[in-house]
């Protein structure tokens, strides 16, 4: 199993993901400011069985390939930077948007909603990076099963973005009223973020591979 201490050290930078906007917290918002609360968890719903769907390819061998083939693992780690330092960019570079900006969305039955959830969530690219970037430094044969590991800490980072999107929901129209009356939080949220992404992409390229 994977040591406490790097568990939390793992929990810490889903937190850390989590908190960055990127398409789960634009929709999770959007659609509970504009259909209400119910709307929001059925959205969430689908959201989290998409992490299902990474957790699963994670542990079902991606994470043992990426260990095994130094090769595969630098270019992935370089390829994870250099999209994290990408989105920095788009969150700093002149006439950017706050990708908090709430959009309009049209009333959707409870399926449409649960498919909309997953599907954003499936085709999330910064959970992809995390998970094949981020995921695999945590994981070595040094602690066990990489499958047991791989289901430990994909079930870690479920939760903690779970408890996240949960809180994002459930106050998602006091946070569109406050948003409205705060534009220059907006705009210095934007730097905030891409602080913290340039920061995690710096960190992943100086981390280095687990030895076996």
């Amino acid at each position: 199993m994977v040591p406490l201490h790097e568990l939390l050290l793992f929990a810490g930078a889903a937190l850390l993901m989590v908190l960055a906007p990127g398409p789960n917290m634009i929709y999770l918002v959007s659609r509970s400011a504009c259909q209400g609360r119910r709307a929001g968890v059925v959205s969430l719903a689908g959201v989290v069985t998409g992490f299902l769907v990474h957790m699963l390819a994670a542990a079902l061998g991606l994470t043992a390939l990426f260990l095994a083939v130094p090769f595969a693992y630098e270019a992935l780690k370089w390829a994870g930077a250099g999209y994290l330092a990408y989105l920095a960019w788009q969150a700093v570079k002149p006439g950017a948007v706050s990708p908090l900006a709430l959009r309009e969305l049209p009333w959707d039955p409870p399926g449409k909603l649960f498919l909309m959830g997953f599907l954003t969530n499936v085709l999330n690219p910064k959970i992809a990076v995390f998970y094949l970037s981020i995921f695999p430094q945590f994981v070595s044969p040094r602690h066990g099963s990489l499958f047991a590991q791989s289901l430990q800490l994909g079930a870690t980072q479920i939760v903690v973005s779970f408890t996240v999107n949960l809180c994002i929901v459930l106050s998602a129209a006091r946070f569109a009223a406050w948003l409205a009356r705060s534009p220059g939080w907006l705009a210095a949220q934007r730097y905030v973020m891409g602080s913290v992404l340039a920061g995690m992409a710096v960190q992943l390229l100086s981390e280095q591979r687990k030895a076996a």
